[in-house]
């Protein structure tokens, strides 16, 4: 039963009441009115002026017709998940501790990219100019204008007979000098319980907020469609007229139609990256979608790294790798964004923002990733997996792992067969939203408040052919040029028949807040900061032998690879020069102990032919989609890429 229609079932008044009582305490002025409307739970009046202010002009926008202020506790999370059941939103998993199933609309499954919107007063600002009749792809801009026109289209009246939910959330441990407070505003108890595992959400941060501190606006409904109902009145969402906003001026995150992930979770990609990266650089910092991954040598030296991979490319299995080497040990602070930031020693120090795991499900396995398998068992929100007849879950990668009596029910809630259906048991897309500190593995530093010292930064993607496991960047330019240039494999979209190599710069592509030639001078000024940069490589776990196997194991052998990053970190001469960057000299790469024979030459061999046309493609790329934006510094490195692979032998 949907928010929107609660009023008539009576099911809602008898559990706000239930929770009003419960929760009441001399502080609480439950059932305060602003301008009629019901306030269930927290007092307007304790709100900050500036907070208070925000809720006032939405609350004339949106209409709801209750408010709940979100304080975060138990005993909120437990009446929201009740709620959520008996409207059908969320199904229980008894084979778990407190974990749940959420099925969506099935028009409302991922991103929206198409229809997420970086507004700017100038289009440069936004996104670089492109050639006439080229189509830019490095982000999308509309007018200040058309975004308040559809703001106004969208949002007026949209949460009429719904409660707004305010909720207050830090992006960061709430003490950390490196977080951000937002304030989003939303008619879905979904996200509501969502953001309490992926942010630091309630009381704390509204005492941050007390003194007048500045917090990210984030604006988020459902919507209501023209036909007012859906398909599955359970998840109401409006997805012919969904739109994500972003006001990079005012901190401004708007996101209307859509009640799924990256498109309503607005602390997530929208908040840490998107209007993260317009803040970082105001502030002269980085806010990067890297995981973070602590990593122990045999003799007890611990270093940490961040790594940008696109999708599809295991960074929740090395954030959570269990390592092959013996003697290693592998600890994780975070699978998805850093924030980092030189300190007063020039040292670059990160914090995950984040507070929980949003993963991908599908191809999550005991044999690929046993740590997330271990984490993601309880207190879990699962959207979009199927379910088994024992009262847990099931998606592709976990075929041995339900018994053959087990009854499989699939994502839209038709019978699955295991062997026998031709459609797969769970979308592609569907996550598990998981508390971090659940991790077996988690690093005892990740809520260090001043983060953690960043000593090396990976690129990677999914490189079939031509590109080594693993190289080293000469130097900080070059570095930039190497994730300025990345591409990877990617599933491709429906007008392409395949896979397709597609570009993914810093795996930012669809993340960049501002103009990708500005980014690009950011990332270059980082090396005023410090003569203590990090060292950058490029690491490719997919490339693939002439028989159409890959070269290399992957998983817990890529700390084979960490291994020889390690000792370059610590300058060991462990490195040849080549065209590209330093690659391992032979025999470096400790291989002691791994199972089946690695053709070493073929997984480091650099074809003259297929770097040039890579170092061409690259180019061709930055021509048209930076063009003028492109820092001359970047085509000066890809001029000299381009000599070396010339002369290459």
């Amino acid at each position: 039963m949907p928010e929107f229609i609660e009023k008539k079932s009576g099911i809602f008044s008898t559990e706000v009441g239930r929770f009003a009582k419960q929760a009441s305490h001399p502080n609480v002025g439950l059932f305060n009115h602003l301008k009629g409307i019901s306030v269930i739970n927290g007092d307007l009046k304790s709100l900050s002026p500036k907070v208070r202010a925000y809720v006032e002009e939405n609350v004339d926008l949106c209409k709801p017709e209750k408010i709940h202020i979100c304080d975060g506790t138990e005993q909120e999370n437990n009446h929201l998940l009740n709620l959520m059941q008996q409207h059908g939103t969320i199904v229980p998993l008894p084979k778990y501790q407190n974990c749940w199933l959420a099925r969506t609309n099935p028009a409302d499954t991922a991103r929206v990219e198409s229809k997420t919107f970086i507004s700017t007063e100038k289009r440069a600002e936004t996104i670089p100019t492109t050639k006439e009749g080229i189509k830019g792809t490095l982000g999308n801009w509309i007018s200040p204008r058309d975004m308040d026109v559809a703001i106004k289209d969208r949002f007026t009246g949209c949460m009429k007979g719904r409660t707004m939910y305010i909720v207050p959330f830090s992006m960061g441990p709430v003490s950390s000098p490196l977080a951000k407070i937002g304030i989003q505003l939303t008619d879905s108890a979904y996200v509501v319980v969502s953001m309490r595992v992926m942010t630091r959400m309630g009381q704390a941060v509204l005492n941050k907020l007390a003194d007048g501190t500045d917090f990210v606006k984030c604006l988020h409904s459902v919507g209501i469609p023209a036909s007012g109902f859906v398909e599955m009145a359970s998840w109401p969402c409006d997805p012919e007229r969904t739109i994500i906003l972003h006001r990079p001026q005012n901190n401004e995150i708007v996101s209307y139609g859509s009640g799924y992930g990256g498109n309503s979770l607005l602390g997530k990609k929208c908040f840490a990256l998107r209007i993260g990266s317009t803040i970082a650089k105001r502030e002269g910092w980085l806010a990067e979608h890297m995981l973070i991954l602590g990593v122990t040598n045999p003799a007890g030296k611990k270093r940490y790294i961040a790594a940008a991979f696109p999708s599809a490319c295991g960074k929740t299995n090395l954030a959570m790798m269990t390592p092959s080497l013996p003697d290693y040990k592998i600890e994780c602070v975070g699978d998805d964004i850093a924030w980092m930031r030189f300190d007063n020693n020039g040292q670059l120090r990160a914090i995950n923002p984040e507070n929980g795991f949003f993963g991908v499900a599908p191809g999550t396995s005991n044999s690929s990733n046993p740590i997330a398998m271990k984490t993601i068992f309880k207190n879990t929100i699962f959207t979009n997996v199927a379910s088994t007849s024992d009262g847990g879950v099931f998606w592709e990668g976990m075929e041995d792992e339900v018994d053959d009596g087990v009854k499989i029910t699939d994502w839209r809630g038709k019978p699955w067969v295991k062997g026998e259906s031709n459609t797969p048991a769970a979308h592609p897309n569907s996550r598990f939203c998981t508390p971090a500190k659940q991790c077996p593995i988690i690093d005892p530093q990740w809520e260090a408040p001043e983060g953690v010292p960043i000593s090396a930064i990976l690129f990677g993607g999914r490189r079939p052919t031509g590109v080594p496991l693993v190289y080293e960047a000469r130097d900080w330019k070059h570095g930039v040029l190497i994730g300025a240039g990345m591409r990877s494999e990617a599933t491709a979209a429906a007008e392409h028949k395949g896979k397709v190599i597609m570009h993914d710069p810093f795996a930012m592509r669809p993340f960049f807040g501002y103009n990708f030639g500005d980014y690009l001078e950011h990332w270059l000024s980082m090396e005023k900061k410090s003569t203590n940069l990090p060292k950058i490589f490029h690491v490719n776990w997919f490339r693939k032998g002439s028989d159409g196997k890959f070269l290399w194991p992957g998983f817990g052998e890529n700390s084979r690879v960490l291994d020889w990053i390690l000792r370059r970190l610590d300058n060991e001469e462990c490195a040849r020069d080549t065209a590209i960057g330093l690659i391992p000299k032979a025999e470096s790469l400790n291989l002691e102990g791994l199972e089946g024979k690695v053709n070493v030459e073929e997984l480091f061999n650099l074809p003259k032919t297929f770097w040039m046309e890579e170092a061409y493609a690259i180019e061709k790329y930055f021509n048209e989609q930076v063009g003028m934006d492109l820092p001359l510094i970047i085509d000066q490195e890809l001029k000299k890429l381009k000599k070396r692979v010339n002369d290459m032998d």
